[in-house]
């Protein structure tokens, strides 16, 4: 048996379960088992992903299935791009997976601007390797030309649906003399390769995710490997590269089938290996992920894509730490894991094998974790870029963008989520408040007396002098404020807040005052027209213009009540 430089070694077990045939030493009857045992610095793992789209997360959560494997291990992570597709893969897709994996952290050892000695590692590329082994299996007879036409193949599937067969082929050609098929390549025939399946028996591979599968052989029909234009098919390239590569463990997932119905193309690799005397890699089969409704994720249940992901806002820390959960845990209660601590703790023995669930709303949350983790100087870097970005303040750094952060971190799960906390916290919405279900009981808890008071302080200076003094002078006004009024707790503080910030929640109400005070007069925030910021004396403005009356008759649509331009800001 041939063995590659850097392999595992690969005890092969054949049991014939009857007298077998032999057609140029073909099997057509028996049972084969695999078993390795992989040294760590043999250990080789593969991504092989189709630049025929955007990453899935599915994709993703593969990539890093084996780049964990790899790294836990001491092994190698190689990239492999599988683009015999021709009609659809494109350079832009291959660009944007490089891009991805990148993003996610996830470095290759070999592959794609990394290069290696087990090259090339496009598909593409290696056409003549798939050649030259498909010629070696029809010299061999484990496979044999097959002339059949489109007309022919979807009859033989018809023919098999009314009898209530698998439709497998039925075997025409894999008999023909040679002088047969000769006059067929006189004649200029388009003709495919097809593998010879053993007519009887099974094929066992111990899996090590899903434990021991076993395949009856008569199921699968003899299938093509090599196409009438020459393109090599997807399950005859996977093992060819696979066992040139010496790729240890195969770690794999597919999108498009559940892992269930995904075995069979082991099966047929299985095969393969065989027929070429190659060494059996071990097999990992993890399972899909699925949607809520337990259905297969899909573009109809949202974003599913990792560039997705990347543009609402996610961090690659949060990314990989959700996607390494999603059928693998450490075994304890632990949710919260770094990449190297993701290395560190990952093993193969711990995914499971059911389907994983796919739950954004604990992705956003876990992102959150993993964003108020940051540095707060690295975070702050973050949303002051963002906020540039959108035009919502004149520059990314400075006391105000430093302390807005602090104060609005703990509301942000996503850096997108910035844009409406600082949105929220510079608008000033009175009039949608009051008018408000919910701000109806404050506002007949004798709103319009504190209203009264509190133009008074500010017109008095009182109020603006407070501010000055910063969080000290805050809080010793709001006391004396409360004492004047006989009002203290939620009486006290629910009334202010409405009146001074438009709103009946938010973070704490003193320190985002002094920000939008600050606001005021250092001018790193941007214009109301991009930031929706409404200043201090904006705010007493539009409090001056209230009525309380009509607003206390319930008369919610009177435009009278707030200053048109600026009723609800925001």
């Amino acid at each position: 048996m041939g063995c590659l430089v850097g392999a595992p070694a690969i005890r092969i077990r054949v049991v014939p379960e009857v007298a077998p045939l032999f057609r140029r030493r073909i099997f057509r009857s028996f049972r084969v088992s695999a078993s390795s045992s992989s040294p760590a610095e043999s250990i080789r793992v593969r991504f092989a992903p189709s630049p025929t789209g955007n990453l899935h997360v599915g994709g993703a959560r593969t990539a890093l299935f084996n780049y964990l494997f790899a790294r836990s291990k001491g092994g190698k992570f190689v990239l492999r791009i599988e683009d015999t597709d021709l009609e659809r893969s494109t350079k832009e897709s291959e660009d944007a997976l490089l891009r991805d994996l990148s993003w996610l952290g996830l470095d290759w050892d070999e592959g794609p601007g990394v290069g290696g000695n087990y090259g090339p590692y496009r598909q593409s590329e290696r056409n003549a390797l798939y050649k030259q082994h498909a010629d070696k299996l029809l010299q061999t007879s484990h496979v044999y030309r097959c002339f059949c036409s489109n007309e022919e193949l979807e009859k033989m599937k018809e023919i098999a649906k009314l009898n209530q067969l698998p439709p497998v082929y039925t075997g025409k050609w894999a008999s023909a003399t040679e002088t047969e098929v000769q006059e067929e390549l006189a004649k200029g025939t388009p003709y495919t390769y097809r593998f010879r399946v053993p007519k009887a028996g099974s094929l066992k591979i111990d899996d090590l995710i899903r434990g021991e599968v076993t395949w009856n052989l008569d199921t699968l029909g003899d299938f093509v490997i090599m196409r009438s234009n020459g393109q090599p098919v997807y399950n005859f390239c996977v093992t060819v590269d696979d066992a040139t590569m010496a790729i240890s463990h195969v770690i794999s997932w597919t999108l498009y089938f559940r892992a269930e119905e995904h075995l069979p193309n082991t099966l047929r690799q299985a095969l393969i290996y065989k027929a070429l005397e190659f060494p059996m890699p071990k097999f990992a089969h993890v399972s899909l992920i699925l949607a809520p409704d337990r259905s297969k994720l899909s573009k109809r249940h949202g974003a599913t894509s990792v560039g997705q992901f990347k543009e609402m806002g996610l961090l690659p820390q949060g990314m990989v730490n959700y996607l390494a959960l999603l059928g693998w845990g450490d075994g304890t209660e632990n949710e919260f894991f770094t990449l190297d601590q993701l290395v560190d703790k990952f093993t193969i023995e711990r995914v499971n094998k059911s389907g994983a669930i796919f739950d954004s709303t604990k992705l956003r949350w876990m992102n959150g974790q993993h964003l108020r983790s940051l540095p707060s100087e690295k975070l702050t870097e973050l949303i002051g870029e963002r906020w540039k970005s959108t035009g919502m303040v004149a520059e990314s750094n400075g006391s105000f963008v430093e302390e807005a952060v602090q104060l609005l971190k703990d509301g942000i799960d996503l850096i997108t989520d910035a844009d409406n906390a600082l949105s929220s916290l510079l608008s000033y919405p009175l009039y949608s408040t009051l008018s408000s279900p919910e701000g109806k009981s404050v506002l007949e808890d004798k709103l319009s007396e504190v209203a009264a008071s509190l133009l008074s302080a500010y017109d008095s200076g009182e109020f603006t002098n407070a501010l000055e003094e910063g969080s000290s002078g805050w809080q010793k006004w709001v006391k004396n404020f409360g004492k004047a009024l006989k009002r203290k707790g939620k009486s006290l503080f629910m009334p202010l807040r409405v009146l001074l910030t438009g709103k009946l929640h938010g973070p704490d109400m003193g320190a985002g005052l002094l920000l939008v005070y600050k606001a005021g007069i250092c001018g790193e925030v941007a214009p109301a027209s991009h930031s929706g910021f409404v200043t201090l004396d904006e705010r007493f403005n539009i409090l001056r213009q209230v009525d309380w009356d009509s607003l206390n008759k319930n008369d919610d649509d009177n435009p009278a009540n707030v200053k048109p331009a600026t009723a609800h800001v925001c």
